[in-house]
């Protein structure tokens, strides 16, 4: 997109346009008007990842356009990333550029930062890392104030921690959020705050308990958590589960059970298809269910999936992929109508959208 095209008409033009597929989307199921969450149209972006591209002796922030990872293009800032990522870019780049053991065969930098002001910086190299370069990443990471993390042929070196911690107010309250180095976290940090209080407004004060699906480090479990007795929620990644963990202890919670299972493998628990031994201490049937909250990846769910949480009398869908959330719903819609739409704007200047939909048993 043209420079001139990034103005506050432009960004309210596109925005407008994910209205309104969102709508036709949604169209066949009678869906209520979405409310609108939008974004910084600048310093939105908490992650960025660069590759360096070396000219004579000097090396640079590029990243490429698609389908073309030979032509780069040098980056000296980074508007629509935060401000720290845009602090940090230059006095990164003079300290690689002054010092050949900073700088050896370095091919990609990534920075990841967070709305409480955070940051961590991994930097890839082509070479086994030594005591010299030790030293002056400890310094380097003084000097700037944040965690480092060195990669090189499948070891790691941290300096510091190997996460950062996030700060969001979601219904009053600070909940805290260990997001790990390397793992998935929303991008879009004041989008991703807009996401949290929407569906903690939406599930509302509730008497029965709430599975979640796809619950990742806890984003949306945490806060909704306060809403209904008990969760309990499942997620299949590793790493995610063990910043899950971290993060329930952190925020001193505990109506929840976390357990390592793929919705698929779940949807075979409960059907009685399949035994786990990580469910082994777990007594499904000491759960009173009456909402399912979903959060699934671009592929939306799978057809079993989706006849588990036809179950539910409520069921709370987030969805990056606004294609495959109007898959699913069709294959719900004959038990269930949408009562409440959400457009979230995550990624501001793209054609990707998130939304959000409340359906409820006919």
């Amino acid at each position: 997109m043209p420079h001139s095209d990034y103005s506050p008409d432009a960004y309210l033009q596109q925005l407008q346009a994910k209205k309104l597929r969102l709508q036709d989307l949604l169209s066949e199921f009678n869906a209520p008007e979405p409310q609108v969450f939008a974004s910084a149209e600048q310093h939105y972006r908490l992650r960025a990842e660069f590759r360096l591209w070396r000219e004579g002796d000097q090396r640079f922030y590029a990243m490429f356009a698609p389908g073309d990872n030979r032509t780069p293009i040098f980056v000296e800032n980074f508007p629509i990333a935060s401000e720290r990522i845009n602090q940090l870019m230059p006095r990164l780049k003079e300290a690689w550029s002054n010092n050949q053991a900073l700088s050896e065969r370095l091919f990609q930098v990534e920075f990841l930062t967070t709305l409480s002001g955070e940051a961590l910086i991994t930097l890839c190299y082509h070479r086994p890392l030594d005591e010299a370069w030790q030293v002056v990443a400890e310094q380097l990471a003084a000097d700037l104030q944040v965690s480092i993390i060195g990669r090189s042929r499948g070891k790691r070196t941290v300096i510091g921690r190997d996460y950062v911690t996030e700060e969001l107010t979601v219904g009053g309250r600070v909940f805290t959020y260990r997001q790990p180095e390397g793992a998935f976290t929303q991008p879009n940090g004041a989008v991703n705050t807009h996401m949290l209080n929407w569906a903690y407004e939406t599930l509302g004060e509730q008497e029965n308990d709430l599975l979640e699906l796809y619950c990742g480090n806890g984003n949306f479990t945490l806060p909704l958590s306060t809403r209904v007795p008990k969760v309990l929620a499942t997620e299949i990644s590793k790493s995610s589960v063990n910043a899950a963990l971290a993060n329930l202890a952190d925020n001193q919670i505990d109506n929840i059970e976390l357990v390592r299972l793929s919705a698929e493998e779940l949807t075979q628990a409960l059907n009685g298809v399949r035994e786990f031994r990580r469910l082994a201490n777990i007594d499904l049937d000491n759960y009173k269910f009456g909402t399912v909250f979903v959060d699934p990846p671009r592929a939306g769910m799978d057809s079993d999936t989706c006849e588990l949480v036809r179950r539910f009398d409520r069921v709370l869908y987030i969805s990056c992929n606004p294609e495959t959330l109007a898959q699913n719903i069709r294959q719900l819609s004959d038990t269930h109508r949408i009562v409440k739409c959400a457009l979230f704007d995550q990624f501001p200047w793209t054609d990707h959208m998130e939304s959000g939909v409340l359906l409820e048993r006919k």
